[in-house]
């Protein structure tokens, strides 16, 4: 069973969840640490990212929806990503603007990471947070993470500081 909380459930995303999908990663405001919003084609292939990695491992990026009303609000999961040239499991989370300030990315990151430790056996995750990325660093911090190591990711052609956040079992 995929994680859930009091308010949220997470479950995998479809092709019916990218117009849900792009109003989060095509927004200017919520994508300044990614350099600017998504194109249509770059939203298509983060879906079909997750999609792909379901298939692999079982897990990735899901969609966050409310209980209440099965209202996508955003995405968290778990990946595979290159930190300190390592590969490591990273908690990923990425919530609609309009959903900011209620603690909804806490909440799911904090049962994503319960949900690695005590379903996929994993003893450490990490979040890669980009250095100007204050709100995700707090996520991180909320969920119990410390930073182990600073280092550049470059995406897009732009290279990025980032801080990598881990906690372990």
């Amino acid at each position: 069973m995929l994680p859930r909380t009091e308010r949220l459930i997470l479950r995998q995303m479809t092709n019916d969840d990218l117009p849900d999908l792009a109003s989060m990663l095509q927004d200017p405001v919520a994508m300044v640490a990614y350099e600017g919003p998504f194109t249509d084609p770059e939203v298509q292939h983060w879906l079909n990212r997750q999609l792909g990695n379901y298939d692999q491992y079982g897990y990735g990026l899901w969609a966050v929806t409310l209980q209440e009303s099965g209202q996508m609000i955003g995405q968290c999961g778990i990946t595979w990503q290159t930190i300190d040239e390592v590969q490591r499991p990273e908690i990923g989370y990425h919530v609609k603007r309009a959903y900011w300030h209620h603690g909804y990315a806490t909440e799911a990151a904090s049962a994503c990471r319960d949900y690695a430790f005590a379903t996929l056996g994993i003893t450490e995750i990490f979040a890669q947070v980009r250095d100007i990325n204050i709100a995700s660093m707090n996520v991180a911090i909320r969920t119990g993470m410390t930073i182990r190591s600073r280092f550049v990711k470059t995406y897009r052609g732009v290279d990025m500081p980032h801080f990598a956040f881990s906690v372990r079992a």
